[in-house]
């Protein structure tokens, strides 16, 4: 998951044209100024150097409705081989993995004799679970270091390379056609949409079936979670919007379902044109449910923008508060959407102490931009902070279990989004 599968040019030349449908952008969506790449941690030999910014700004179609940003087109910024981020870290994460193996094995009838492909498979997080039961598996996932945790440490069998069209085809002659495809929140890193879903197309069997999870672009607009928006996410997705580039690759949604991850999501089942699966009614409620909401007009994306600042005052104004008192604030996490965040609205070691996370590839590192320190968890017990700032909101249940001893010093979590909350 949360990798981008499509090599892109070393080409720095901005595209302003719909990624899907061609047409050209104009109605801005979202501004949140120049910003270094959010993955792109620092060494301590880099965090005092130079470091590239580029304008972070989404774009809406105003045919297809496609919400994105505009592509740099600069792989060796974006992506690189050794990824920082490793699914296995979050213990909620593993759960919904463990759940959806269990669901498509039951649902789809899975055997030792069929085959699930997860495209942007990281570390192995939930092709062990299929494997666990005895399904055949394979992962695609181009970035190295994750590809080969994965192949080590969980004997899940890997091709480290990109995912599209052309790749789909040489597995498949390979003998790699899937019963069962997933894609966890890898849509939304993929430059070229059309090409990575023809992909999906060609390494099904007939009656195969693809699912794919994204955050749902409703939830982002109603609960102001601009903070998802970062340069390796170059589409922010509404079913009314994948519907329409699954049709144009070959594909149709037959099914979707609402769940809670990522601060709510959306997950499709998706087949080829001709295949027998029926259309539920989940489809029409969901298309109905954006409709309503206006998805399909241009009112709602032009007036996002004003929420996304109103985030950024009520944050700033609670953190000035809190420092004015002589307050000690530290992070927790060193997600991609708080590079976002703490860029965006000016959050420095000037009010954060340091961060934390759990992933021992992050810490020791420096935040892009802030350039804050990423410590062990263990560094909160050593400050005893007032209060720590919880980047990776969508976990924040998980996180103040795991930090539940704060409390014995009386310390308190705050929430910045969908708007600053102190907990």
């Amino acid at each position: 998951m949360n990798n981008a599968l499509i090599n892109l040019s070393s080409s720095s030349k901005c595209t302003t044209n719909c990624r899907h449908c061609g047409l050209p952008l104009s109605t801005i969506f979202a501004d949140l100024g120049a910003t270094p790449v959010s993955n792109d941690y620092l060494t301590e030999e880099l965090r005092d150097g130079p470091e590239p910014y580029y304008p972070l700004r989404a774009f809406v179609c105003d045919s297809c409705h496609l919400v994105q940003l505009e592509d740099f087109r600069r792989a060796s910024d974006l992506f690189r081989e050794d990824y920082a981020y490793f699914s296995s870290v979050s213990t909620s994460w593993l759960a919904h993995a463990s759940k959806y193996a269990d669901q498509m094995s039951d649902r789809f009838k899975l055997t030792p004799e069929s085959l699930v492909i997860e495209i942007a498979s990281n570390d192995g997080y939930l092709l062990q679970y299929f494997k666990a039961k005895k399904i055949n598996v394979l992962g695609v996932e181009p970035c190295k270091s994750v590809a080969e945790f994965a192949i080590r440490e969980k004997k899940v069998p890997t091709k480290i390379e990109f995912f599209g069209i052309e790749t789909a085809k040489r597995l498949v002659n390979e003998g790699f056609a899937a019963d069962i495809t997933a894609a966890n929140n890898v849509l939304a890193h993929v430059p070229d949409i059309n090409d990575f879903v023809s992909g999906f197309r060609e390494i099904l069997k007939p009656e195969g079936v693809s699912t794919f999870e994204f955050p749902h672009l409703l939830n982002l607009i109603e609960k102001n979670q601009f903070d998802t928006i970062y340069h390796e996410h170059f589409s922010y997705l509404s079913l009314l919007a994948a519907d329409k580039f699954f049709v144009t690759n070959g594909m149709r949604v037959f099914d979707v379902e609402q769940i809670p991850t990522h601060g709510g999501s959306l997950r499709l089942y998706v087949c080829k044109t001709d295949a027998l699966w029926q259309r539920s009614k989940n489809v029409d409620v969901i298309l109905e449910q954006e409709r309503n909401a206006g998805l399909e007009n241009q009112k709602i994306y032009k007036t996002f923008e004003k929420s996304v600042k109103e985030t950024k005052y009520s944050l700033l104004e609670l953190l000035i508060g809190l420092k004015r008192q002589g307050k000690t604030i530290v992070g927790y996490g060193a997600p991609a959407k708080g590079n976002t965040l703490l860029n965006y609205c000016g959050i420095g070691s000037d009010f954060l102490e340091f961060t934390v996370d759990k992933s021992v590839q992050k810490q020791g590192m420096y935040l892009p931009g802030t350039r804050l320190p990423v410590k062990s968890p263990d560094a909160i017990n050593i400050l005893k902070p007032d209060y720590i700032l919880i980047l990776p909101w969508n976990i924040k249940e998980e996180i103040m279990e795991q930090m539940a001893y704060v409390r014995d010093w009386g310390g308190k979590f705050i929430v910045p989004i969908p708007h600053a909350e102190i907990i």
